[in-house]
Protein backbone atom coordinates (compact mmCIF):
# COMPACT_ATOMS: atom_id res chain seq x y z
CA UNK A 1 0.00 0.00 0.00
CA UNK A 2 2.89 2.44 0.00
CA UNK A 3 4.36 4.47 3.07
CA UNK A 4 3.97 8.03 4.36
CA UNK A 5 6.35 9.30 1.87
CA UNK A 6 5.48 7.15 -1.17
CA UNK A 7 1.88 6.47 -1.10
CA UNK A 8 0.44 4.48 -3.57
CA UNK A 9 -1.42 6.01 -6.41
CA UNK A 10 -4.81 4.40 -7.14
CA UNK A 11 -6.08 4.11 -10.59
CA UNK A 12 -9.05 2.65 -12.64
CA UNK A 13 -9.11 0.96 -15.53
CA UNK A 14 -12.13 0.69 -17.47
CA UNK A 15 -11.94 -2.47 -19.67
CA UNK A 16 -9.73 -3.89 -18.13
CA UNK A 17 -10.17 -7.11 -19.02
CA UNK A 18 -10.14 -6.45 -22.68
CA UNK A 19 -6.80 -6.15 -24.47
CA UNK A 20 -5.23 -2.76 -24.46
CA UNK A 21 -6.69 -3.27 -20.17
CA UNK A 22 -4.89 -6.57 -19.85
CA UNK A 23 -1.34 -5.06 -21.48
CA UNK A 24 -1.76 -2.07 -19.33
CA UNK A 25 -2.11 -4.66 -15.98
CA UNK A 26 0.95 -6.87 -17.43
CA UNK A 27 3.26 -4.19 -17.96
CA UNK A 28 5.97 -3.42 -15.25
CA UNK A 29 4.65 0.27 -14.09
CA UNK A 30 1.04 -1.12 -13.46
CA UNK A 31 3.10 -1.95 -10.34
CA UNK A 32 4.08 1.12 -8.73
CA UNK A 33 -0.15 1.78 -8.67
CA UNK A 34 -3.55 0.36 -6.87
CA UNK A 35 -5.05 -0.72 -10.00
CA UNK A 36 -9.03 -1.31 -9.85
CA UNK A 37 -10.46 -2.63 -12.62
CA UNK A 38 -13.64 -4.62 -11.58
CA UNK A 39 -15.65 -6.81 -14.22
CA UNK A 40 -18.27 -6.32 -16.00
CA UNK A 41 -20.45 -8.79 -13.59
CA UNK A 42 -19.35 -6.15 -10.73
CA UNK A 43 -19.34 -3.09 -12.23
CA UNK A 44 -21.61 -1.93 -15.90
CA UNK A 45 -20.49 0.58 -17.11
CA UNK A 46 -23.93 1.32 -18.74
CA UNK A 47 -25.20 2.17 -15.25
CA UNK A 48 -24.48 5.76 -14.74
CA UNK A 49 -25.63 5.32 -10.95
CA UNK A 50 -23.45 2.01 -10.43
CA UNK A 51 -20.57 4.24 -12.00
CA UNK A 52 -21.23 7.06 -10.05
CA UNK A 53 -21.12 5.05 -7.04
CA UNK A 54 -18.34 3.26 -7.60
CA UNK A 55 -15.92 6.83 -8.22
CA UNK A 56 -17.16 7.98 -5.50
CA UNK A 57 -16.36 5.36 -3.26
CA UNK A 58 -13.07 4.68 -4.31
CA UNK A 59 -11.57 8.19 -5.22
CA UNK A 60 -8.98 7.20 -7.92
CA UNK A 61 -6.40 9.36 -8.48
CA UNK A 62 -6.53 8.51 -12.20
CA UNK A 63 -8.83 6.99 -14.79
CA UNK A 64 -7.51 5.30 -17.55
CA UNK A 65 -11.06 4.83 -19.91
CA UNK A 66 -9.83 1.58 -22.32
CA UNK A 67 -13.65 0.16 -22.37
CA UNK A 68 -15.57 -0.44 -25.38
CA UNK A 69 -17.57 -2.23 -27.77
CA UNK A 70 -14.77 -2.90 -30.31
CA UNK A 71 -14.42 -4.88 -33.41
CA UNK A 72 -13.29 -5.27 -37.31
CA UNK A 73 -15.37 -4.42 -40.34
CA UNK A 74 -17.88 -6.91 -40.48
CA UNK A 75 -18.56 -6.25 -36.44
CA UNK A 76 -19.06 -2.84 -37.25
CA UNK A 77 -21.68 -3.14 -40.25
CA UNK A 78 -23.30 -5.68 -38.81
CA UNK A 79 -24.57 -4.06 -35.39
CA UNK A 80 -24.11 -0.18 -35.75
CA UNK A 81 -26.64 0.42 -33.04
CA UNK A 82 -24.59 -1.32 -30.31
CA UNK A 83 -21.41 0.35 -31.59
CA UNK A 84 -22.51 3.69 -30.90
CA UNK A 85 -25.00 3.51 -27.93
CA UNK A 86 -22.85 1.22 -26.40
CA UNK A 87 -19.87 3.71 -26.73
CA UNK A 88 -21.53 6.44 -26.18
CA UNK A 89 -23.32 5.55 -23.08
CA UNK A 90 -20.06 4.02 -21.12
CA UNK A 91 -17.76 6.73 -22.26
CA UNK A 92 -20.78 9.54 -21.34
CA UNK A 93 -20.75 7.59 -18.01
CA UNK A 94 -17.20 7.56 -16.94
CA UNK A 95 -15.81 10.84 -17.95
CA UNK A 96 -18.80 12.35 -16.36
CA UNK A 97 -18.19 10.23 -12.77
CA UNK A 98 -14.88 11.13 -12.96
CA UNK A 99 -15.59 15.10 -13.10
CA UNK A 100 -18.25 15.03 -10.73
CA UNK A 101 -16.24 12.96 -8.16
CA UNK A 102 -13.45 15.64 -9.05
CA UNK A 103 -11.31 13.20 -9.91
CA UNK A 104 -7.57 14.92 -10.64
CA UNK A 105 -6.57 13.22 -14.24
CA UNK A 106 -8.01 10.76 -16.79
CA UNK A 107 -6.87 9.49 -19.86
CA UNK A 108 -9.38 8.89 -22.24
CA UNK A 109 -8.71 6.06 -25.19
CA UNK A 110 -9.70 7.03 -28.03
CA UNK A 111 -9.46 5.74 -31.81
CA UNK A 112 -8.24 6.86 -34.97
CA UNK A 113 -11.54 6.34 -36.41
CA UNK A 114 -12.37 8.91 -35.21
CA UNK A 115 -11.04 11.10 -38.68
CA UNK A 116 -12.45 11.83 -41.76
CA UNK A 117 -12.21 9.55 -44.48
CA UNK A 118 -10.26 10.03 -48.22
CA UNK A 119 -6.97 12.18 -46.41
CA UNK A 120 -4.17 12.47 -48.62
CA UNK A 121 -1.63 13.33 -45.66
CA UNK A 122 -0.56 11.54 -42.29
CA UNK A 123 -3.45 12.36 -39.88
CA UNK A 124 -3.23 15.31 -37.29
CA UNK A 125 -5.14 15.80 -34.26
CA UNK A 126 -6.16 19.05 -35.81
CA UNK A 127 -7.91 17.35 -38.64
CA UNK A 128 -10.61 15.10 -36.20
CA UNK A 129 -14.70 17.15 -36.95
CA UNK A 130 -13.85 18.72 -40.37
CA UNK A 131 -14.81 16.02 -43.08
CA UNK A 132 -17.22 12.66 -43.66
CA UNK A 133 -16.10 9.85 -41.34
CA UNK A 134 -15.87 6.24 -42.82
CA UNK A 135 -19.18 4.88 -43.37
CA UNK A 136 -17.81 1.25 -42.32
CA UNK A 137 -17.37 2.22 -38.31
CA UNK A 138 -19.35 6.02 -38.50
CA UNK A 139 -20.88 4.92 -35.00
CA UNK A 140 -18.13 3.72 -33.32
CA UNK A 141 -16.31 6.93 -34.51
CA UNK A 142 -18.99 9.13 -33.26
CA UNK A 143 -19.34 7.84 -29.96
CA UNK A 144 -15.59 8.09 -29.64
CA UNK A 145 -15.49 11.94 -30.95
CA UNK A 146 -18.33 12.51 -28.58
CA UNK A 147 -15.92 11.19 -25.05
CA UNK A 148 -13.52 13.45 -26.78
CA UNK A 149 -14.94 16.34 -27.06
CA UNK A 150 -16.46 16.09 -23.36
CA UNK A 151 -13.12 16.01 -21.82
CA UNK A 152 -12.36 18.96 -24.01
CA UNK A 153 -15.21 20.47 -22.53
CA UNK A 154 -14.12 19.43 -18.84
CA UNK A 155 -10.89 21.49 -19.28
CA UNK A 156 -12.67 24.40 -20.37
CA UNK A 157 -14.62 24.62 -17.42
CA UNK A 158 -12.25 23.39 -15.02
CA UNK A 159 -8.36 24.11 -16.11
CA UNK A 160 -7.06 22.13 -13.21
CA UNK A 161 -8.49 19.17 -15.02
CA UNK A 162 -5.94 16.91 -16.43
CA UNK A 163 -8.49 14.92 -18.68
CA UNK A 164 -6.55 14.14 -21.86
CA UNK A 165 -7.16 12.22 -25.28
CA UNK A 166 -4.51 9.57 -26.12
CA UNK A 167 -5.25 8.28 -30.12
CA UNK A 168 -3.64 5.31 -30.70
CA UNK A 169 -3.78 3.82 -34.85
CA UNK A 170 -4.49 0.33 -35.02
CA UNK A 171 -3.76 -2.14 -32.33
CA UNK A 172 -2.71 -6.01 -31.91
CA UNK A 173 -0.90 -8.58 -29.75
CA UNK A 174 -1.53 -10.64 -26.56
CA UNK A 175 -5.22 -10.79 -25.53
CA UNK A 176 -6.40 -10.06 -28.76
CA UNK A 177 -10.00 -10.99 -30.84
CA UNK A 178 -8.87 -13.69 -33.30
CA UNK A 179 -12.84 -14.19 -34.47
CA UNK A 180 -12.40 -13.22 -37.73
CA UNK A 181 -16.03 -12.21 -37.14
CA UNK A 182 -15.28 -9.85 -34.78
CA UNK A 183 -11.75 -9.34 -35.22
CA UNK A 184 -9.44 -6.58 -36.58
CA UNK A 185 -7.11 -7.36 -39.23
CA UNK A 186 -3.82 -8.64 -37.90
CA UNK A 187 -5.91 -11.09 -35.27
CA UNK A 188 -8.18 -12.19 -38.79
CA UNK A 189 -5.25 -12.74 -40.71
CA UNK A 190 -3.14 -14.79 -38.26
CA UNK A 191 -6.58 -17.10 -37.19
CA UNK A 192 -6.88 -17.06 -41.70
CA UNK A 193 -3.56 -18.22 -42.62
CA UNK A 194 -3.08 -20.50 -39.66
CA UNK A 195 -6.47 -22.46 -40.37
CA UNK A 196 -5.04 -22.85 -43.52
CA UNK A 197 -2.12 -24.16 -42.64
CA UNK A 198 -3.82 -26.75 -40.63
CA UNK A 199 -5.98 -27.72 -42.95
CA UNK A 200 -3.91 -28.15 -45.77
CA UNK A 201 -5.20 -25.16 -47.71
CA UNK A 202 -2.88 -23.74 -50.41
CA UNK A 203 -5.03 -20.56 -50.87
CA UNK A 204 -6.42 -17.43 -48.51
CA UNK A 205 -8.65 -14.91 -49.54
CA UNK A 206 -8.28 -11.28 -49.20
CA UNK A 207 -11.05 -8.68 -48.98
CA UNK A 208 -10.47 -6.02 -51.80
CA UNK A 209 -7.08 -6.16 -53.90
CA UNK A 210 -5.02 -5.99 -50.83
CA UNK A 211 -3.71 -2.38 -51.45
CA UNK A 212 -5.35 -0.22 -48.80
CA UNK A 213 -2.47 0.80 -46.53
CA UNK A 214 -2.92 0.51 -42.89
CA UNK A 215 -0.60 1.61 -39.53
CA UNK A 216 -0.87 -1.33 -36.86
CA UNK A 217 1.11 -1.06 -33.54
CA UNK A 218 1.41 -3.82 -31.00
CA UNK A 219 -0.98 -3.47 -28.02
CA UNK A 220 1.85 -3.67 -25.20
CA UNK A 221 3.48 -0.61 -26.87
CA UNK A 222 0.57 1.33 -26.03
CA UNK A 223 0.72 0.42 -22.80
CA UNK A 224 4.01 1.53 -22.36
CA UNK A 225 2.81 5.21 -23.99
CA UNK A 226 -0.40 4.89 -21.25
CA UNK A 227 1.61 4.19 -18.20
CA UNK A 228 4.18 7.00 -19.07
CA UNK A 229 1.37 9.40 -19.86
CA UNK A 230 -0.15 8.42 -16.24
CA UNK A 231 3.09 10.00 -14.52
CA UNK A 232 2.16 13.41 -15.83
CA UNK A 233 -1.16 13.45 -17.23
CA UNK A 234 -1.17 17.53 -17.45
CA UNK A 235 2.33 17.21 -19.58
CA UNK A 236 0.46 15.91 -22.64
CA UNK A 237 -1.17 17.94 -25.11
CA UNK A 238 -5.38 18.07 -25.01
CA UNK A 239 -5.35 15.39 -27.85
CA UNK A 240 -2.12 13.13 -29.10
CA UNK A 241 -1.78 9.92 -31.56
CA UNK A 242 0.32 7.07 -30.31
CA UNK A 243 1.07 5.14 -33.61
CA UNK A 244 4.65 4.22 -35.45
CA UNK A 245 4.08 6.95 -37.61
CA UNK A 246 4.32 4.43 -40.65
CA UNK A 247 1.85 2.13 -42.43
CA UNK A 248 1.89 -1.28 -44.63
CA UNK A 249 -0.60 -2.32 -47.30
CA UNK A 250 -3.07 -5.35 -46.22
CA UNK A 251 -1.23 -7.49 -48.18
CA UNK A 252 1.74 -7.04 -46.54
CA UNK A 253 0.30 -7.92 -43.09
CA UNK A 254 -0.86 -11.36 -45.12
CA UNK A 255 2.77 -12.10 -46.03
CA UNK A 256 4.41 -10.91 -42.52
CA UNK A 257 2.13 -13.36 -41.38
CA UNK A 258 2.18 -16.19 -43.64
CA UNK A 259 6.35 -16.15 -43.44
CA UNK A 260 6.32 -16.07 -39.80
CA UNK A 261 4.01 -19.04 -39.58
CA UNK A 262 6.33 -20.56 -42.79
CA UNK A 263 2.70 -20.87 -44.82
CA UNK A 264 3.65 -20.60 -48.64
CA UNK A 265 0.30 -21.19 -50.31
CA UNK A 266 -0.84 -17.77 -52.53
CA UNK A 267 -3.69 -15.37 -51.87
CA UNK A 268 -6.54 -14.66 -53.52
CA UNK A 269 -8.71 -11.17 -53.71
CA UNK A 270 -12.27 -10.89 -53.27
CA UNK A 271 -13.09 -7.24 -55.32
CA UNK A 272 -16.69 -7.27 -54.24
CA UNK A 273 -15.81 -7.14 -49.93
CA UNK A 274 -15.06 -3.66 -48.54
CA UNK A 275 -11.95 -3.05 -47.39
CA UNK A 276 -12.90 0.61 -45.42
CA UNK A 277 -10.36 3.52 -46.06
CA UNK A 278 -8.04 3.38 -48.34
CA UNK A 279 -5.02 5.13 -46.19
CA UNK A 280 -5.10 5.75 -42.26
CA UNK A 281 -1.75 6.59 -41.07
CA UNK A 282 -1.69 9.06 -37.96
CA UNK A 283 0.59 12.06 -37.61
CA UNK A 284 3.12 10.98 -34.60
CA UNK A 285 4.39 14.87 -34.52
CA UNK A 286 3.49 15.54 -31.14
CA UNK A 287 4.07 11.95 -30.11
CA UNK A 288 7.81 12.65 -31.14
CA UNK A 289 7.76 15.72 -29.16
CA UNK A 290 6.60 14.27 -26.19
CA UNK A 291 9.39 12.13 -26.45
CA UNK A 292 8.22 8.66 -26.88
CA UNK A 293 7.80 5.99 -29.81
CA UNK A 294 7.08 2.17 -30.17
CA UNK A 295 9.96 -0.29 -29.40
CA UNK A 296 8.42 -3.20 -31.05
CA UNK A 297 9.01 -3.96 -34.70
CA UNK A 298 5.90 -5.28 -36.85
CA UNK A 299 7.90 -8.89 -37.45
CA UNK A 300 8.33 -8.88 -33.37
CA UNK A 301 5.45 -7.88 -32.81
CA UNK A 302 3.74 -10.25 -34.83
CA UNK A 303 5.78 -13.17 -33.82
CA UNK A 304 5.04 -12.37 -30.13
CA UNK A 305 1.25 -12.44 -31.09
CA UNK A 306 1.12 -16.03 -32.56
CA UNK A 307 2.67 -17.30 -30.11
CA UNK A 308 0.07 -15.92 -27.46
CA UNK A 309 -3.04 -17.36 -30.47
CA UNK A 310 -1.27 -20.70 -30.42
CA UNK A 311 -1.17 -21.03 -27.02
CA UNK A 312 -4.96 -20.49 -26.62
CA UNK A 313 -5.59 -23.06 -29.15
Amino acid sequence: MGDTLHPTRRVWITGGNGMVGRNLREHARARSWEVLCPPRSELDLADDGAVARFVRDHRPDLVIHAAGQVGGIQANIADPVGFLVHNLDIGRNVIMAAFEAEVPALLNLASSCMYPRNRDHALRESDIMTGELEPTNEGYALAKIVATRLCDYIVRVRPSAAYRTLIPCNLYGRHDKFDPAASHLVPAIIAKVDKAMRDGEDEVEIWGDGSARREFMYAADLADAVWRAAEDPAALPQMMNVGVGDDHSILDYYRAVAEVLGWAGRFRFDLDRPVGMQRKLSDVSRQRAWGWSPPTSLRHGIAATIRFYQQQA
